[in-house]
């Protein structure tokens, strides 16, 4: 069971957007986490929307939007896996 499947996301995150390029290998950890653990997060928090946006030769982040417009970024070039989903569980956790 993937450890995405324990990160619940406070009421407080409204939105996830994942920024990623298809093909670079900056954006390999991102795109790893995708395939990883995309799947058991959204299990755990169907109702929050956890967008993905492809672009070319773009620099990949991850932002999270809470409550009354505030929003957080994180940049993941070349990160791994398990680093995205640490900042993941950050995000979930903050408002």
């Amino acid at each position: 069971m993937s450890t995405a499947s324990k990160v619940i996301f406070q009421p407080a995150l409204k939105e996830l957007r994942i920024i990623l390029c298809q093909s670079s290998k900056s954006s390999q950890g991102i795109r790893d986490f995708i395939s990883q653990h995309y799947v058991a997060l959204k299990k755990v928090n169907p109702n929050t929307p956890i967008l993905i946006r492809e672009c070319s030769n773009v620099e990949p982040k991850i932002f999270a939007r809470y409550d009354l417009g505030k929003e957080k970024k994180a940049v993941v070039t070349n990160e791994n896996s398990e680093s995205i989903l640490k900042r993941i569980k950050e995000f979930a956790s903050s408002s």
